[in-house]
């Protein structure tokens, strides 16, 4: 069982639907982390249809962006990720026959996987790193080369989202985000 968003249900969703944990991860970025991976859940009962990319990509973008703002909106800049989620979509509708389990599955390699997923709207090469480690350290999905691809974030510990497994591991990888950014800013500070 996952433990990213903040209900039983939303996890229920991302363990089992492979789109929704690609928005989940898409929409992790200036917004709690648990917020983030519940969207995709909350998506879902505001459309009233089963989260996937060909039900968001059939969507007037419009409504998208109205559904992402509804209050309480899925994220801090809900027309942004509207955008975002939307060509998310109909890439995966395109290019992954609507299947975003393909997108890793048939990734020969870590690199690969890497560099498909750093393209993706709202991914860069970081995000991407970590998602391949949470594919890998949680779902089993372990390309060729992967932890080499995933750079530190193949390692044991607690970095990223990838590392979150129950309460302890968030709180980790929390004290572990807040001691990378204090080391940054002191270093800003310096030079």
């Amino acid at each position: 069982m996952v433990y990213l968003a903040s209900t039983t249900e939303a996890n229920d969703l991302l363990e089992r639907n492979p789109f929704a944990l690609l928005v989940g991860m898409q929409l992790d970025q200036q917004i709690p982390m648990e917020k983030a991976f519940t969207g995709p859940a909350v998506l879902q009962d505001r459309m009233g249809l089963p989260f996937s990319a060909s039900a968001v990509a059939e969507l007037d973008p419009d409504v998208l962006t109205e559904l992402c703002s509804r209050p309480p909106a899925v994220h801090r800049f809900p027309r942004a990720a509207a955008g975002r989620l939307y060509t998310l979509a109909g890439r995966i509708v395109t290019d992954f026959d609507g299947d975003a389990a393909s997108l890793w599955l048939t990734s020969s390699s870590g690199a690969e996987l890497v560099k498909r997923v750093a393209s993706l709207p709202g991914f860069g090469p970081q995000k991407a790193k970590i998602f391949t480690a949470l594919l890998a350290k949680q779902f089993g999905v372990k390309p060729r080369g992967w932890t080499t691809a995933a750079g530190d974030y193949a390692a044991k510990g607690y970095r990223s989202v990838a590392d979150v497994v129950d309460e302890a591991s968030l709180q980790k990888v929390r004290a572990y985000k807040k001691s990378v950014k204090a080391a940054a800013k002191a270093a800003h500070a310096v030079g």
